[in-house]
């Protein structure tokens, strides 16, 4: 498929009706959208993946790369995917794109309004790549795409109503309803690590005070892991011992691994972030009332030691427990490269759009053939 590289016609602007309309007939399109491989891209703070995924979520190929610094300019971020794009493209016969991009994203899934660790600030990311690529873009927020993928592959087959909290750096999340991810007026429903559940708490890095992702995420995991050892407390001498003494080497994975050889004060961490996420998804339980929470992100490694808690917190914060059926709170099983499976099978919802076009410049082609031919014939009869 090298002829991706030739062909540089802006065609983005004529699949905007298409696109904008997709999330009205997602439940319906993805039982009928064709079963050919596309690529999904996952984009983060500190790196990008890209991967060739068939139309039962299995990966066929994925490559990965840094994320460009913040400070580029997004030309140099979108250099980056579609060298990657064209990299696959090579060698599988690639029929769409699907992006998932952490940061905010406009609801005809074209421009990122804002991505923290990019420079992308209402960047019409879709637009810009479908006329490099030729074949249909489709943006979303990676949460979104996660949730889906969970959805139709993972820890959330056969739920109707489905809410995904992503623990990471922060906290992110979507909302699935009988399959049509909700995105709100806007496209930014789901900022959930921003509700306030502390009122003059921790400063948060969006302005406000008291955000939820500031007492369950990695960064509130790490930084209370800190400020123990930076205090030279008794509890937190299995840490220190650990890092040799220099606390700002302790990160997430490292307090999971030491809760799981039983290191107390790692324990206990994973157990106050674990009832600080009960709490959020209780709060979510008595607005949205799903059926399932599926728990994602880098945070969720740590599974029992975190979900168990955070199931108990959420049983005693529950409005109406004991009177009302209770979600079910489950871990994601997709792992890290959710965001990316779901960005490209939801990316399979436009494919049918190029494989209409690839259709109609065959049988062009071949009507031209046609005629060619039969010109020929004519001149050779005497």
């Amino acid at each position: 498929m090298s002829t991706y590289r030739d062909f540089t016609a802006p065609i983005g602007s004529r699949r905007a009706t298409v696109l904008r309309t997709v999330g009205t007939r997602e439940r319906r399109s993805h039982l009928t959208a064709p079963r050919v491989p596309t690529v999904g891209i996952d984009i983060g703070g500190t790196k990008v993946m890209a991967g060739v995924v068939d139309a039962d979520g299995n990966i066929l190929e994925m490559l990965r790369t840094e994320t460009p610094d913040k400070s580029k300019s997004p030309k140099v971020v979108e250099d980056t995917i579609a060298e990657l794009v064209l990299d696959l493209s090579d060698r599988h016969d690639v029929h769409a794109v699907g992006i998932g991009a952490a940061g905010w994203v406009d609801a005809d899934r074209n421009r990122v309004l804002f991505a923290p660790h990019l420079s992308w600030r209402n960047e019409p990311l879709r637009d810009r790549l479908s006329g490099r690529l030729s074949v249909p873009v489709l943006v979303d927020n990676d949460a979104n795409t996660a949730a889906w993928a969970e959805w139709r592959f993972g820890a959330g087959r056969d739920e109707d109503h489905l809410v995904m909290i992503t623990l990471g750096t922060g906290i992110g999340g979507a909302i699935l309803e009988d399959g049509q991810v909700k995105r709100g007026k806007y496209g930014v429903a789901g900022e959930f690590g921003h509700m306030q559940v502390v009122p003059g708490g921790h400063r948060c890095p969006c302005g406000n005070r008291g955000c939820w992702e500031q007492y369950s995420s990695g960064n509130a995991l790490v930084r209370e892991a800190r400020e123990l050892a930076a205090a030279d407390s008794p509890v937190a001498y299995g840490i220190i011992e650990h890092v040799k003494g220099s606390i700002g080497d302790i990160t997430g994975p490292m307090i999971t691994e030491l809760a799981r050889d039983g290191d107390a004060m790692c324990i206990e961490l994973l157990q106050d972030i674990g009832q600080w996420l009960g709490v959020g998804i209780a709060n979510l339980a008595a607005a949205l009332d799903p059926s399932c929470f599926v728990i994602g992100g880098g945070v969720s490694a740590a599974d029992d030691l975190l979900i168990g808690p955070a199931r108990d917190a959420f049983k005693r914060h529950l409005t109406g427990r004991g009177y009302r059926p209770e979600a079910r709170i489950v871990r994601a099983q997709l792992g890290p490269e959710a965001g990316m499976v779901g960005a490209a099978d939801l990316a399979r919802l436009v494919a049918r759009r190029f494989r209409r076009a690839k259709r109609r410049r065959v049988e062009r082609y071949e009507r031209y053939e046609r005629y060619t031919q039969s010109l020929r014939s004519t001149q050779e009869t005497p």
